[in-house]
């Protein structure tokens, strides 16, 4: 069923000189080096370059990327990992605090491409890992890169300029529909 939904997919901004860093839990190493090799395709093709840190788990991935945020070494950050669903409520914990760490994290200001994924089976993390498929681990990359070149635009305006404009900046969703809260 999910197959026949048509997805929407932003225009890949070009960013010259941006840093990544990719954090990536390699639990499930084939699946991890998939969502990789997507991840630096998309930054390379956005003119990104990309520095790479394992960490043992997913649980651990919000983590690292706190440690390298306070350095500010980096413009923006792709979590990678895989999260199989067993036989026990490990997987909720997993899959809960991990998405929770990451999305406190980008309030904070972090531009971070969430690319853990959450799943039943093996089958369903190979075939969103894979570069020529799904590739969930380049459309993180393209996450973290939106959110970076959001950031810089707003960056630069001078305080003189205002916070208003008529400008549309569209992350997703549709433009249309009502306008206020």
């Amino acid at each position: 069923m999910a197959a026949s939904i048509e997805h929407q997919q932003l225009p890949l901004p070009r960013i010259e000189g941006a840093r990544l860093l990719v954090v990536v839990a390699p639990y499930y190493r084939s699946i991890a080096d998939a969502m990789v090799e997507g991840a630096r395709a998309v930054a390379a093709e956005a003119g990104a370059s990309v520095d790479l840190v394992e960490v043992p788990g997913a649980l651990e991935v919000p983590t690292a990327i706190a440690l390298a945020a306070a350095r500010g070494l980096y413009d923006g950050y792709v979590a990678i990992g895989c999260v199989i669903r067993g036989e026990t409520t490990h997987y909720d914990t997993v899959c809960n605090d991990s998405s929770r760490g990451l999305t406190l994290l980008g309030l904070q200001g972090h531009c971070i491409g969430n690319g853990i994924l959450t799943v039943e089976n093996y089958e369903q993390a190979a075939v969103r890992a894979d570069p020529e498929g799904q590739n969930k681990g380049g459309g993180a990359a393209a996450a973290a890169l939106h959110l970076i070149a959001l950031k810089r635009r707003w960056e630069s305006r001078t305080a003189g300029e205002g916070a208003v404009s008529s400008d549309i900046i569209r992350l997703a969703g549709e433009l249309d529909g009502p306008r206020g809260a």
